[in-house]
């Protein structure tokens, strides 16, 4: 077998919430995944619209998605040259960037599935002079998979460990979970998106303030769940599917939002307070099912991701998921702000080492499959 190639691996990742794009610098070899440093940078106003307008769009221009791509690839490559210059290294140091584009619509469960992440892997390719590897999804989903999440394989080779039950949180603009059984117990991981974290909250949030998002969940912390609000969304079916599942803005959007609320109006506090109550009782409710009763308290549940800053949503959730314990990435050796840039770096190295980068059980796939399309400088 021939020798795995190991080395310095960029990657890059712009969540559902599009509030910027995220660059984690990463070590990658056989032992050992090695985090080094990361940046980030806002998405711009004017590009935020064009890909909101992209997302919730009945018909689109080819202009349109193509000024937004270029845009979006352009701001990637300076990411990538700021977070290189920083730590003194060129682009010859680097084995390969992992792109995982920006997601406008996820529709796995249609009769003819797809899911469309807007990138240019060329055009980075030659704006940064690095090989790219991108278009990560396609290939699971091809094999009959949801291509999502992908983040589990990462969480697991970070993660696991050998006789406690951990629990990867993803609190992006979705929630997803990787639940990691003990590596000596022989049982498989499972991982699935449990349903919205930030994504409507943070729309709602805007709709009434200043800024993006509730920091910390001031806001939210301000009102009173309203219950005939939160039991009418919690009555949405995709909450009581089973696994493998993925979903994303063509599902949960403000039009779903504006439906629950038509039939049960609240006051803005009292809305926002029940979004965050949605996330923290979805999550809760998904663990404690997946979950086998040997388990018991004896897991741990490491939030990541920007919801993972949100100390009333992180509350709340430790009120549901008890006595099941909430830990800091930091314990791991990693901050919860890079995870995913971190797994789509790792992903990037699986890929050039021609490994699997899916888990079927997770994403329902016939089989592990290398993902991405490598793109030469």
């Amino acid at each position: 077998m021939p020798a795995t190639i190991s080395g310095l691996f960029v990657g890059l990742m712009s969540g559902t919430s599009l509030d910027g794009i995220d660059a984690a610098l990463i070590r990658c070899t056989d032992q050992r995944i090695t985090f080094i440093d990361a940046r980030a940078c806002p998405m711009p106003d004017t590009l935020k619209d064009e890909l909101l307008a992209l997302c919730h769009a009945r018909s689109v221009e080819f202009d349109q998605l193509a000024s937004a791509e270029h845009a979006f690839c352009v701001l990637q490559s300076e990411l990538v040259n700021q977070l290189l210059k920083g730590n003194g290294y060129t682009t010859d140091d680097i084995v390969a960037i992992g792109s995982h584009g920006q997601t406008i619509e996820h529709q796995p469960e249609l009769s003819t599935p797809y899911t469309f992440q807007l990138d240019n892997p060329s055009l980075l390719s030659e704006l940064t002079g690095c090989d790219v590897v991108g278009d990560f999804r396609r290939r699971d989903l091809a094999a009959g998979g949801q291509a999502a999440p992908l983040a589990p394989a990462f969480h697991q080779a970070i993660f696991q460990d050998a006789q406690c039950w951990r629990v990867a949180l993803n609190l992006g603009g979705f929630a997803n979970i990787t639940l990691l059984p003990p590596t000596e117990s022989g049982i498989s991981i499972t991982g699935f998106d449990t349903g919205p974290a930030n994504v409507l909250s943070d729309y709602w949030f805007h709709q009434h303030n200043e800024g993006n998002y509730d920091a910390s969940g001031y806001w939210a912390r301000s009102g009173t769940p309203h219950q005939a609000l939160l039991e009418s969304m919690l009555a949405d079916p995709f909450f009581a599917r089973t696994a493998p599942k993925s979903t994303g803005r063509e599902y949960f959007n403000p039009d779903w939002l504006g439906n629950h609320l038509a039939a049960h109006p609240a006051t803005p506090e009292d809305v926002q307070a029940t979004l965050i109550e949605l996330t923290a009782r979805t999550i809760a409710d998904a663990v404690r099912d997946a979950l086998p009763d040997t388990a018991c308290g004896d897991v741990d549940v490491i939030p990541c991701g920007g919801g993972a800053h949100n100390g009333y949503l992180l509350e709340r959730l430790a009120c549901h998921l008890a006595p099941v314990r909430l830990r800091d990435c930091t314990d791991f050796g990693w901050s919860a702000d890079w995870m995913e840039a971190g797994a789509f770096a790792w992903l990037a190295w699986r890929r050039v080492n021609c490994l699997p980068g899916n888990l079927p059980e997770v994403t329902g796939a016939r089989g592990p499959r290398v993902l991405g399309g490598l793109y030469r400088r």
